[in-house]
């Protein structure tokens, strides 16, 4: 039995600014499910897909075959995309950041708390899982990784809890930490979202660097852009889009003017991308009433100029 087609968010929007065409040479940073991939072929584009995940090598094989000599997904980082496609080698990057639909209801990736599996969370198939994580870090430094990335303000109590918890007995599954995470911060009492919500996103960023993946990944893909290149970021929480933001504003020269408070910053390279948007793009109502999880993403996207790519440090 084949898999049900999957419709990535902001499908429609990524397609536009990505401006696929015969000849064009495409990455899907995030392969996933290939939703993105198939959209871009269909409109004539050759196609990479990356994907660090080995379980997505499933959704490739109906795009190899359906679409022969222009797609292929390779399982790789998309840091590693100007290593993949060499300087200026390619017209395109999509970025769909986050984990996947497909990653959440597959309990036994262990990135639900709605679901009981193994507390793993890993996208790759090495590192160290959110369980090695929550049973062997300091309490300071759990409490901190929970505040950082999930932004969390309960974060010291959820650390102390999990912290006497685990003296008892390890954590191994993902319903037993969001009971403590819940137990933690006094239940949900009617909340909309699940007290484990943020503990969860913080575990799972850190098990799978992707604040640091993100970062790498815009410079890989500054330098595998060709002029005239487009670049499209789907983000889906507060701490990515923010660094998409920053990113594109200071590579696009929009960085906030002098003011009394704030010293003139010296002059830096020249652009290397112009804003397609300038404002972040939001799904439709009707997207959302379709795909709840839709709700918080956000799509930046700017075109590649001719001037160098910038240092990383930059």
């Amino acid at each position: 039995m084949s898999e049900a087609p999957h419709v990535p968010v902001l499908l429609a929007e990524v397609v536009e600014a990505m401006a696929p065409a015969p000849g064009k040479r495409l990455v899907d940073a995030t392969f996933g499910a290939g939703g993105y991939s198939r959209a871009l072929l269909e409109r004539g584009a050759d196609v990479t897909g990356l994907d660090r995940d080995p379980t997505a090598a499933r959704f490739a094989e109906p795009l190899t075959k359906e679409f022969p000599g222009r797609f292929r997904l390779l399982e790789r980082r998309f840091s590693d995309l100007a290593e993949v496609m060499g300087e200026g080698g390619c017209d395109g990057v999509a970025f769909d950041l986050g984990v996947s639909s497909m990653q959440i209801d597959e309990a036994e990736r262990g990135f639900s708390f709605m679901r009981d599996g193994p507390l793993d969370m890993r996208m790759g198939a090495d590192g160290p899982s959110a369980a090695d994580l929550v049973n062997t870090l300091e309490p300071a430094a759990l409490a901190r990784l929970i505040w950082e990335l999930g932004e969390e303000r309960g974060s010291r109590r959820i650390a102390a809890f999990i912290t006497r918890r685990r003296a008892e007995q390890p954590f191994e599954r993902t319903l037993d930490l969001a009971a403590v995470v819940e137990k933690a911060l006094g239940g949900r009492r009617g909340a909309p979202v699940h007290p484990a919500t943020r503990t969860f996103q913080a575990l799972r960023m850190a098990v799978n660097e992707e604040m640091e993946e993100l970062e790498a990944g815009l410079v890989a893909a500054e330098h595998a852009l060709a002029p005239g290149g487009r670049l499209a970021i789907v983000t889906f929480h507060s701490l990515e889009d923010r660094m998409v933001k920053r990113y594109l504003a200071a590579r696009s020269g929009r960085m906030p003017s002098a003011s009394r408070h704030r010293p003139l910053a010296p002059e830096g390279p020249p652009p290397s991308f112009e804003l397609l948007f300038t404002s972040a793009r939001a799904p439709t109502e009707a997207e959302v009433r379709a795909n709840p999880r839709a709700r918080s993403a956000k799509l930046r996207a700017a075109v590649r100029t001719a001037a160098p790519a910038w240092k990383a440090a930059a």
